[in-house]
């Protein structure tokens, strides 16, 4: 991602998080006449004390110079999170530009790393790479999900799989939930890898085959290890409740443990070691 598209992904984040707050959410009279949803740009950049055409300028995407203390401002006014504050910083400051993203190439799995989801036998678990690719799953992974190794390696990707395979969509009840939160996901990736071309080519892909990839990708979301309560409704097992969990693993490729360990209180425990049984 070159200079200039980094400014208009960055433009096109402040927007929506612009559109997604209210006046009173900030503090703010109403006010009539309000032509499109949440804030105006005079409003974001009095809140954050700055000029209402600096403010317009950078949500425009020009190239300007933006200091850290005025990037924290205008995330403190626009309400973001910890993660979408990173998100921000690593798109408007060259200084804290994203990381350099080495020539791809097949992740290893070490065997202990490998053991370690085996060992989780009630608890599906995945190893995906910064592109979301599916490297490593263990055998309640393929029991709950799909069996992965069925597919080709380029076929397994999550965010591919969560739009373009049935099995996901009718397994997760409030799919959308499901999509959102791993697009969440995926922005913090795409934010911290800007300089990989490989991020723009997939964007453009899934817009042009999915409308739904698309409405969602509009909301930008950012969240760099989502924690999410979900509900399943297996083919065989019926009702499943999952928290997911997200590990990062420390070690030269940028990996993701995404762990579903079954919701206190439920009765998903039982109905996984039945399947596994089966």
């Amino acid at each position: 991602m070159n200079r200039q598209t980094k400014l208009q992904v960055l433009s096109e984040f402040l927007k929506a998080a612009r559109a997604r707050l209210t006046p009173s959410s900030v503090g703010l009279p109403e006010g009539t006449r309000r032509r499109t949803p949440g804030l105006r740009r005079e409003e974001v950049a009095s809140l954050a004390n700055v000029s209402a055409t600096w403010y317009t300028w950078l949500e425009q995407g020009r190239d300007i110079t933006v200091s850290p203390a005025v990037l924290d401002a205008i995330a403190t006014a626009l309400r973001l999170t910890m993660d979408e504050r990173k998100y921000v910083f690593s798109l408007a400051r060259d200084s804290v530009a994203a990381v350099h993203a080495p020539e791809e190439e097949a992740a290893t799995i070490s065997p202990s790393l490998n053991r370690m989801i085996t060992e989780l036998r009630g608890c599906p678990a995945i190893i995906s790479d910064r592109r979301c690719n599916i490297v490593a799953w263990n055998e309640a992974a393929g029991r709950v999900f799909m069996d992965f190794g069925n597919l080709r390696p380029d076929e397994r990707n999550m965010i591919r799989l969560l739009f373009a395979r049935r099995e996901f969509r009718r397994l997760a009840v409030n799919w959308e939930s499901f999509a959102r939160e791993y697009l969440a996901m995926f922005r913090a990736y795409y934010g911290q890898y800007a300089d990989d071309e490989w991020y723009e080519m997939f964007l453009e892909e899934m817009m042009d085959a999915y409308p739904d990839f698309s409405r969602l990708w509009a909301a930008g979301n950012v969240s760099y290890a989502p924690e999410v309560l979900l509900e399943f409704r297996h083919a065989s097992a019926g009702k499943m409740l999952f928290q997911l969990t997200s590990l990062h693993v420390h070690g030269d490729a940028d990996l993701r443990c995404s762990i579903y360990t079954p919701a206190h209180n439920s009765n998903t425990d039982a109905k996984m070691s039945a399947l596994m049984a089966k």
